[in-house]
C-alpha cells in the first residue's frame, strides 16, 4: 500500500469500485464455498484442491485490500482542460513525431486510467511527465523503453 493521493478520472474511479464489489460479492463467496467443499473431502494434509482455493483466497484478499487502498486515496479529477495553457492532467495532446513524421494523439490520465488501445496514458509515464506543463509548438525529448523521442506539441484541448 502506498500513501498519497491517486489522480484518477471518474470513470476509473467507478471501475475501481465495480470490480471491489466484483470481489466482495463473487469471488470471495465463491473461493469461501469452494474452501469448504474441499474441507469436506477429509485429510487436508494431501487436499491439493484445499491448497489452491486458499492460495486463491489469499490473492483475492489482497486485492480486494489494494482496491479498498486505491480507492481510498483516490482523488477523482474533473478534467476541464479548456482553459489551460499548458497540458495538464486529462489533457488530450497531439504530437508530431518528428523521427517518423507521424501525428500522435494521447490522453493523459492517472495510472488507474491508463488505456493504451484508447491512447491514455499515464501522466507518470515518459512521455506522460514530459509533456506536462508544456505549451502548443514546445518540443520535448523523452527517453522511452524504445529509446528517444523528439514530439512536437502540435494541439491539446
Amino acid at each position: 500500500m502506498s500513501n498519497g493521493n491517486l489522480p484518477i478520472t471518474r470513470e476509473g474511479h467507478e471501475k475501481l469500485v465495480a470490480e471491489l464489489h466484483l470481489y466482495k460479492t463473487v469471488e470471495r463467496p465463491r473461493i469461501i464455498q469452494a474452501i469448504q467443499e474441499a474441507r469436506a473431502q477429509g485429510d487436508l494434509s494431501e487436499n491439493a484442491e484445499y491448497d489452491a482455493a486458499k492460495e486463491k483466497q489469499g490473492k483475492i484478499e489482497d486485492r480486494i485490500r489494494e482496491l479498498e487502498d486505491k480507492i481510498a486515496r483516490a482523488q477523482i479529477i474533473e478534467i476541464d482542460t479548456s482553459t489551460s495553457e499548458t497540458v495538464i492532467f486529462g489533457t488530450t495532446v497531439t504530437v508530431l513525431d518528428q523521427a517518423t513524421s507521424k501525428e500522435l494523439q494521447y490522453q493523459l490520465v492517472g495510472p488507474e486510467d491508463v488505456d493504451i488501445l484508447r491512447n491514455r496514458i499515464s501522466i507518470l509515464s515518459p512521455i506522460g511527465k514530459a509533456l506536462v506543463g508544456k505549451r502548443r509548438g514546445d518540443a520535448v525529448q523523452v527517453t522511452t523503453p524504445r529509446g528517444e523521442k523528439n514530439l512536437v506539441i502540435q494541439t491539446f484541448r
